[in-house]
């Protein structure tokens, strides 16, 4: 590898100069493999994989079954389709990039679902084309285990092979040539990045101070573009602010009469704009600056659940429910059902329901919250408290949409004006619906909220859910919730 080392002596004024390192620890032998050929790898080994198993597990069945010769021709047909499908699924969300074959619960989450869907879909066509006889159901289980084993197995490799790479140095690569804006007391760690998979750097040079006159720009060009066709190039990587791209769009033009691409990687504040996924707006581009907490898929499924959950317990515990509305009839006056205003998605109130627990009906702007020792908690409402048996009533509102399983506990509109003003954070809570239960709750922060660090350490587990959401977690929260409330943690 050839690196820049002589300096620019007829640059007086130090705008510009080229780089002098050394080169980087190299292992004795590379991978015959460029980093950027790994997508096209994995996708292509994932199709080889889910042949060979549609044929390994076709053959077994077979030989299991009655020992009969197995039409290989049918297992390489079947394997082709159900390959095109799962590879374009597994495609389309990115998960063939590297950076995404790295994290391995979320590639076995993606081809999990990936795959159930294609052999879902592939069942629904056979039973509408009623060609069932055709295929044997008992070949087909054995494919759909078989390749599902055999695609995790591959994930696990593939990740474990990656790490390596990176770590090794391992990858093989081209010469590029980087510029950059940034002094070598703030080096961000690209040239190190490249040659981590694989890129050799075969030049490194500095980018004029802004405001630099123009003639330092034009020298900085033809230098690179001589230093250039001396070297087996295959593109030039600019480093820069995207601040300075008026300036940098002039030299970026200068650079056309080199053959090769010349790759611009944004530093700086406004790099963080770069990193967004964007938007077609007509004939203008716009960027998602800030994510919607769940995509409309992410809705859906969510409400599904919400909708099969609630409505399962309710006619399961419906006898629970009418003893509880018969036994607050007959311990004191009043009505079973408390209702009281609260805020919910998006700042819209809705009212929430609730047993009787106590002898007042306080909704209105003042609500003083319920302490160990309370004398307007009834007799039966103590022990409905304490069992959370009285929040149940709030399936009804997770029925009717106001609420959801799984979300930040909604608090009186009293204390959510009170709490506004004293957690930065807290408003942040309505992005998603409340929930009958949530990530807080199993972690202890139930009851009253008398001072502002217990609402803080509320409104911190609320926001991390609404950032890490997904249907696992909601699953995680509803199977530890019975847990907590056996352990009834600040729950009168």
């Amino acid at each position: 590898m050839n690196f820049i080392t002589r300096n620019i002596a007829a640059d007086v004024h130090g705008e510009f100069a080229a780089r002098s390192f050394s080169p980087p620890l190299r292992s004795e032998r590379k991978w015959p493999i460029r980093y950027r050929s790994i997508e096209l790898l994995a996708s292509c080994s994932d199709v080889a994989i889910i042949v060979i198993a549609s044929i390994v597990s076709t053959l077994l069945y077979r030989l299991y079954v009655d020992w009969t010769t197995a039409d290989v021709g049918k297992a390489i047909g079947s394997a082709i389709v159900v390959s095109a499908l799962c590879v374009s699924l597994l495609k389309m969300r990115g998960m063939y990039r590297p950076p995404e074959l790295l994290a391995l619960r979320r590639q076995v989450q993606a081809v999990c679902l990936s795959w159930l869907f294609v052999f879902a879909l592939l069942g629904s066509a056979v039973g509408a084309l009623n060609i069932g006889a055709e295929i044997s159901r008992g070949a087909g289980a054995a494919f759909a285990v078989v390749g599902l084993a055999m695609l995790i197995g591959h994930r696990v490799i593939m990740r474990a092979l990656l790490l390596k790479g990176l770590s090794d140095r391992k990858f093989s690569g081209g010469n590029v040539v980087l510029i950059t804006d940034q002094a070598q007391s703030h080096d961000t760690g690209l040239a190190q990045a490249l040659t981590a998979v694989g890129l050799r750097l075969a030049g490194h040079f500095s980018l004029p101070r802004p405001g630099a006159k123009a003639s330092y720009r034009k020298r900085l060009s033809a230098l690179v573009v001589q230093h250039a066709r001396g070297f087996d190039i295959e593109e030039i990587i600019v480093e820069a602010d995207p601040n300075r791209w008026r300036e940098l769009r002039e030299f970026v033009a200068e650079l056309k009469v080199l053959p090769f691409p010349v790759v611009f990687v944004p530093v700086g504040a406004a790099s963080e704009m770069f990193a967004q996924p964007t938007r077609d707006l007509g004939s203008a581009i716009g960027v998602e600056v800030q994510r919607g907490p769940l995509t409309p898929i992410q809705r859906a499924a969510k409400r599904c659940v919400d909708l099969i959950g609630a409505g399962t317990c309710l006619i399961m515990l419906a006898p629970l429910l009418a003893a509880v509305a018969a036994v607050i009839k007959l311990d004191s006056r009043g009505p079973v059902l408390f209702r009281q205003q609260r805020c919910g998605f998006n700042g819209r109130s809705f009212a929430i329901y609730k047993f009787r627990t106590m002898s007042v009906l306080e909704n209105g702007p003042s609500v003083t919250q319920a302490k160990a020792v309370d004398s307007r908690v009834t007799r039966i409402g103590k022990w409905l408290r304490r069992t959370s048996i009285d929040e149940l009533p709030q399936l009804l509102n997770v029925l009717e949409g106001s609420m959801s399983l799984i979300g930040p506990r909604p608090h009186a509109m009293a204390h959510d004006s009170q709490f506004d003003k004293a957690v930065q954070q807290y408003a942040f809570r309505r992005r998603v619906k409340p929930g009958l239960t949530g990530w807080a709750q199993i972690h202890g922060c139930r009851g009253p909220t008398p001072t502002t660090a217990l609402i803080e350490q509320r409104v911190e587990y609320d926001v991390w859910y609404i950032d890490n959401w997904s249907l696992r977690l909601d699953l995680a929260i509803l199977l530890r919730t019975p847990l907590e409330v056996l352990r009834a943690r600040n729950a009168f």
